[in-house]
């Protein structure tokens, strides 16, 4: 014959572990997603070719992916030394990088070219819009859409 005796203190602490799993369930279940989950990130970048993008007509093209129109010229075309260490500013454009599925940190201390180009169809803003794009060895890597004045906006590539 096999006895097993529980005392008091191990029955309240399975029952208080059994109650925390079953809040940090029902929490998972009913708390909706904040941010784009992994898949949706990955759809994006599946659906939009960051790679072999060579010329103005690729990058022209790559833009259009998302929907924007652009003048043909550049208004600027510079090379740009990602830090290598980012600072309270680079960390936020960073983030704002990650929210549309690149990130830049893999890229710190690198030489990239940056190609500014202006926005024709931006919708519900009367100021001059342009669109930054950042480029190493043939890839996007980052960029975004921004205002041209200083109280404008900045997000990244998608509408």
């Amino acid at each position: 014959m096999f006895i097993y005796s529980m005392r008091a203190g191990t029955i309240r602490f399975f029952g208080v572990v059994l109650l925390a799993l079953a809040a940090l369930i029902t929490l998972v279940a009913f708390v909706p997603e904040l941010e784009p989950s992994a898949a949706a990130l990955n759809e994006q970048s599946e659906a939009v070719s960051f790679e072999k993008i060579s010329s103005n007509e690729d990058r022209i093209a790559f833009l259009a992916q998302f929907g924007w129109q652009v003048d043909a010229t550049p208004t600027e075309s510079t090379t740009v030394t990602i830090p290598r260490e980012f600072d309270k500013v680079f960390g936020a454009y960073n983030e704002l990088q990650r929210k549309q599925g690149l990130d830049l940190s893999p890229y710190s201390a690198k030489t990239v070219e940056r190609y500014t180009y202006t926005v024709t169809n931006y919708e519900g803003y009367e100021g001059t819009v342009l669109a930054n794009v950042l480029v190493y060895r043939n890839r996007v890597i980052g960029g975004d859409i921004c205002a041209a004045e200083t109280n404008g906006f900045i997000h990244g590539f998608s509408k």
